[in-house]
């Protein structure tokens, strides 16, 4: 979702953000096809290893002895170091390219992974977390900048399938984790078996990612107006409703609905291969129904997924609420991104980058509000809450309109 610019010396005024990018060189060696497959690798990396810590996330709270407020605060280190790590990782590429740094951040979410299954301290388990998450923040905000560079060189919409191997990456890390623990593995074992696999798809990518450096990224903070504004805290809950899912599932499956720990992780793989398949035809969907309507549609179905996962008692039934919430919010992020660069009230740049801040603030702020609801009312009313955020995202879509 970054967009580049370079800097240039001297009076000359400074160039529009299609000139700089096209200014950008591809990569030697690599042809634009191996791109596109090293692209897509990239982005299942982090959503296979977040959804390994989601199948970890209850046994994580047994061992640290945390209640729901604690495994809240927890779980807020894992938002507070990719959010962090963001800018970081844009600067940090910028100057030393996108290959160096998603190598990097690979490989920091590879060394923290099998340690998350370890027993802990809250106190070290949130040191922890908060460094995998910025692992897999700063690789979240570089592969974008790769993706944003391929797609405009193959002339064609790619983003949503790029996207979309984000969420197979994470149906994959929660059937692989569940079925190892479903075979008896022990926890450690079965997440370093995960990390590997990480490993061997980074180490078959890495030489097609791309190396070309920018001077500076032209998108800065500035302070939101208008529908932009609109559009991310829009965008804030939609990711408030995504983090709820990964970092509760498991805890709502084994401890409301009475399912085994080793197969509470289920829950977040319905979801993940939900989400998976509509990102799939997002394109398509889109362009049938139109973006403000695919988010309203995609909005209403996502509350009645949580009503149902709530509110219906067997276990099945909350599984296939997971599988409407994931069918539901699949689009409604990309068309707010899309919305944010069509809108006139800011430049592009600068409103893609607020909404991006706004909209992982949600994954920051989201697991932790959670917690802290669910302490106070219980976990059922604490979920049931999202579907009410959600019905408010689809009446609010009316202001988003031209």
């Amino acid at each position: 979702m970054r967009v580049w610019a370079c800097i240039k010396s001297g009076p000359e005024p400074m160039p529009s953000d299609a000139t700089l990018n096209a200014a950008l060189p591809c990569s030697q060696g690599s042809s634009a096809r191996a791109q596109q497959y090293a692209t897509r690798a990239a982005f299942f990396i982090p959503g296979f290893a977040g959804a390994i810590w989601a199948v970890l996330v209850p046994f994580a709270k047994a061992s640290t002895g945390a209640d729901d407020a604690m495994l809240g605060l927890i779980l807020l280190c894992l938002g507070a170091g990719s959010l962090l790590a963001m800018p970081l990782a844009g600067v940090l590429a910028a100057r030393l390219g996108c290959r160096r740094i998603m190598i990097a951040t690979t490989a920091v979410i590879c060394a923290t992974l099998p340690g998350l299954a370890l027993d802990h301290s809250p106190w070290t388990l949130g040191a922890l977390l908060f460094v995998f998450g910025a692992g897999v923040g700063a690789l979240d905000c570089v592969m974008n900048m790769q993706a944003v560079v391929v797609e405009r060189e193959a002339g064609r919409v790619m983003m949503s399938g790029f996207h979309a191997f984000f969420s197979l990456g994470g149906f994959a890390g929660a059937a692989i984790m569940s079925a190892l623990l479903g075979l008896q593995m022990a926890l450690v074992p079965a997440a370093l078996i995960g990390a590997l696999m990480l490993v061997v798809i980074a180490a078959l990518a890495a030489r097609h990612w791309r190396s070309e450096k920018a001077c500076k990224t032209a998108a800065a903070l500035a302070r939101p107006r208008g529908v932009v504004l609109l559009i991310g805290i829009l965008a804030f809950l939609a990711f408030v409703a995504e983090g709820a899912v990964l970092d509760w599932s498991a805890v709502f499956l084994t401890e409301v609905r009475q399912v085994d720990t080793r197969h509470a992780g289920v829950a977040y793989g319905v979801f993940a291969l939900s989400m998976t398949i509509t990102r799939l035809l997002g394109d398509a969907i889109v362009e049938r129904l139109g973006r403000i309507r695919a988010i309203v549609v995609g909005a209403l179905v996502a509350s009645l997924g949580f009503v149902i996962l709530t509110l219906v008692t067997p276990w099945q039934a909350s599984l296939l609420g997971y599988g409407l919430v994931g069918f539901g919010c699949a689009n409604v992020v990309p068309a707010l991104f899309s919305l944010a660069g069509q809108q006139t009230v800011m430049p592009e740049s600068a409103a893609i980058t607020l909404v991006s801040a706004m909209g992982y603030a949600g994954i920051l702020a989201g697991p932790a509000l959670i917690g802290f609801a669910a302490q106070a009312v219980g976990l059922v009313v604490a979920l049931l809450s999202l579907a009410a955020l959600l019905i408010g995202v689809a009446l609010s879509s009316r202001w988003l309109k031209p």
